[in-house]
């Protein structure tokens, strides 16, 4: 297993242990995390996507290197889903705690 993907399994085992509701499954082929079967992150092309929402501003949580997702060759990217480099990886869990924190949020707001 390669160093990216290790890491991200690690988050993973981590976040569903210590997590009520989250589990690990397949998004878009991929592996990811999920809080009540919605995704917030998962692994892509060495890399950890995250579902920070549209008012996320990924350098005041201290990244440097991210893209949007752009999955789609014919629609724009995806801007609540942030892609960030290795080179970011010790910011990796914090992030998805994060991410994990808004759609709870979300999820919570909408009962």
């Amino acid at each position: 297993m390669e160093k990216e993907q290790s890491k991200f399994e690690k988050i993973a085992e981590e976040l569903s242990t210590e997590y009520k509701n989250v589990s690990t499954g397949k998004m878009m082929s991929s592996s990811g995390i999920r809080y009540r079967n919605k995704f917030f992150a998962f692994y892509y092309n060495k890399e950890m996507v995250f579902r920070l929402g549209k008012d996320a501003e990924p350098k005041k949580l201290g990244i440097k290197k991210f893209k949007f997702l752009n999955p789609f060759k014919t629609k724009a990217p995806l801007k609540n889903w942030f892609q960030v480099s290795y080179s970011e990886n010790k910011h990796w869990e914090k992030l998805a705690i994060y991410a994990l924190n808004v759609l709870s949020n979300e999820l919570k707001k909408s009962k």
